[in-house]
């Protein structure tokens, strides 16, 4: 059985409690021969990030965490000619210190961004261990997964019945590399989302009630919200692409409005006028 990671963004808040947790287990310790000490600055095995939607006033911001993703096919793996680096049978991926030669080839070959980092004074690769050296002492869960005080963090074996429930839910982090094989799993990974506002341009007031359809160009998916008592519409989980919004009300002259390119970056329409019929 395989120990998997999933990370549920719906419920971090962004305490840096698992960034914090890693840097107090491995700065200054040696836990050869799982990892040596992890340098105070620069590296950050579990790396919280504060990723900014959208335009004020409409912003969400997620909190994103960059790790190892403890891949089953690991290309870190084929790539290092020092065979520094292997696959535990409880699935975990662990970079030997010992074995090192400091070549860097793991870090070309890893197709996930800052995840292994290179420690110039020791001449060695390194990056996330997901705490082996604790659970082969008899812990059932990393230090990051033990601070996280929402329970964004939930870990075990792939087989146990929470976990699957859990990963029935989520999603990999780049599932364009479903090939590798990673082995922690997100929830609420953040889509794309279209937001505004819609007032009665007679009136002057809010438009409650209106319904707001965004249609993608190229697949023709659509997804409807209805703007609330301050004319406010989020249309979220949009995939990557470009969109043209239907707004409807009775008593109002149906409106389109577009095109919406939310194929870079979330997007703030603003206010849109609507009129009566």
């Amino acid at each position: 059985m395989g120990k998997v990671l999933v990370i549920n963004y719906d419920i971090c808040n962004g305490c840096y409690n698992c960034q914090v947790a890693c840097k107090d287990e491995h700065v200054a310790n040696d836990w050869s021969p799982i990892a040596k000490p992890q340098p105070d600055t620069g590296q950050f095995w579990n790396k919280v990030y504060d990723n900014v939607r959208g335009q004020v006033p409409k912003v969400l911001i997620t909190y994103e965490h960059s790790i190892c993703q403890h891949c089953d096919e690991a290309p870190c793996i084929a790539a290092c000619n020092a065979h520094a680096i292997y696959k535990r049978a409880d699935g975990i991926v662990i970079i030997d210190p010992d074995k090192c030669r400091g070549n860097k080839m793991c870090i070309a070959a890893c197709p996930y961004e800052n995840v292994i980092y290179f420690n110039d004074a020791l001449n060695i690769a390194q990056k996330c261990t997901f705490c082996a050296h604790l659970l082969d002492d008899g812990w059932s869960e990393p230090r990051c997964v033990d601070a996280c005080p929402t329970g964004a963090f939930t870990f075990g074996d792939e087989d146990d019945p929470k976990m699957k429930d859990l990963i029935a839910k989520a999603e990999p982090l780049r599932p364009e590399l479903a090939h590798v094989k990673p082995r922690v799993y997100y929830i609420g990974l953040p889509k794309k989302f279209i937001a505004g506002a819609i007032y009665d341009q007679e009136d002057d007031l809010c438009a409650e009630g209106v319904t707001v359809t965004a249609t993608n160009r190229v697949t023709g998916e659509k997804t409807t919200a209805v703007t609330d008592n301050y004319g406010d519409f989020w249309l979220r989980d949009l995939q990557d692409g470009v969109y043209t919004l239907l707004l409807e009300k009775p008593g109002y002259l149906t409106q389109k409005f577009g095109p919406v390119d939310v194929t870079q970056k979330d997007i703030n329409v603003g206010d849109i006028a609507i009129w009566k019929a």
